[in-house]
């Protein structure tokens, strides 16, 4: 079964200073344990593909408009309370595997070398219907 692990930040519960006032050691650290960790899932044929995400200042939320050009609106948005910082689908035997995963990916280190135990949100991927022949 195929599941998504997304993680997720909040300015305001994450305890921890923004990456950009982390240490480049630190920095170096943090993304050293995704590599080694996406290294695992693909030797183990879990992973289907995971990356990082830019900040929010980067998002554009569009929506379809009516007989004219899309409507754009560029983040942050203040009334985002969390936002997504990166995702992996994974393909395991179930849930309790993307559990097993997404614990693991939470404690990656941060400022000091400490667990971060950043929300990870676990969602089954949805496959299609059957077609009808």
């Amino acid at each position: 079964m195929k599941y998504m692990l997304l993680m997720q930040f909040s300015e305001k519960t994450a305890g921890f200073p923004k990456i950009e006032e982390w240490k480049p050691e630190e920095i170096t650290a943090h993304i050293r344990f995704m590599k080694e960790t996406n290294s695992r899932l693909a030797e183990a044929g879990e992973l289907v593909d995971a990356q990082g995400l830019a900040m929010p200042e980067t998002a554009r939320l569009v929506r379809s408009h009516s007989g004219g050009a899309p409507v754009v609106t560029e983040g942050p948005f203040p009334e985002t309370k969390e936002w997504v910082a990166g995702w992996w689908i994974v393909d395991c035997d179930g849930v309790e595997r993307a559990v097993e995963i997404a614990a693991g990916v939470s404690a990656a280190p941060g400022p000091g070398g400490e667990p971060l135990n950043m929300p990870i949100e676990v969602r089954q991927v949805m496959s299609a219907p059957p077609a009808e022949l």
